[in-house]
């Protein structure tokens, strides 16, 4: 039985590294979901977006992020830790997605409440295959919070 919500789902990619953008884009694409994905490239545009400001005043509440580590400007900790403190944010799901597989990152990330932290591959294919497993349980298998705002 599949949860596939009527609307498509918005997915905010938090990722400064172009090469893995292009890869995510590809992995979307190619795989047919149903999603819309916005890509912002440090934390600080993460916040413009999340809170309408900046470049991003008509930005959509996005129903799933994935989140980079390695940020300019504000890295992942930071925005996951402010995403999972506000009120308005704190109900979207965050998948951190990095290519750190330190376990103190790891820790980190599920003491600042990450729903799922997953290491990029380094291998093209496997990484592609990531990202479509990603989002096929979320699109799939979750039943993601109505969307607010």
């Amino acid at each position: 039985m599949s949860s596939t919500p009527a609307h498509p789902i918005e997915v905010l990619l938090v990722e400064d590294d172009p090469g893995d953008e292009l890869i995510t884009r590809e992995a979307f694409a190619d795989n047919k979901i149903r999603n819309r994905l916005h890509v912002v490239r440090d934390g600080q545009e993460a916040f413009d977006f999340l809170y309408r400001q900046g470049g991003h005043t008509d930005a959509v509440r996005p129903d799933l992020i994935l989140l980079d580590l390695n940020l300019p400007k504000y890295d992942g900790r930071q925005v996951l830790e402010r995403i999972k403190k506000d009120e308005d944010l704190a109900h979207i799901p965050v998948v951190v997605l990095t290519t750190s597989s330190a376990d103190e990152d790891v820790l980190r990330s599920y003491e600042l409440r990450a729903n799922a932290y997953v290491t990029k591959p380094v291998d093209l294919d496997q990484f592609i295959a990531a990202v479509r497993q990603i989002d096929d349980f979320f699109l799939t298998v979750v039943r993601l919070p109505p969307r607010t705002r």
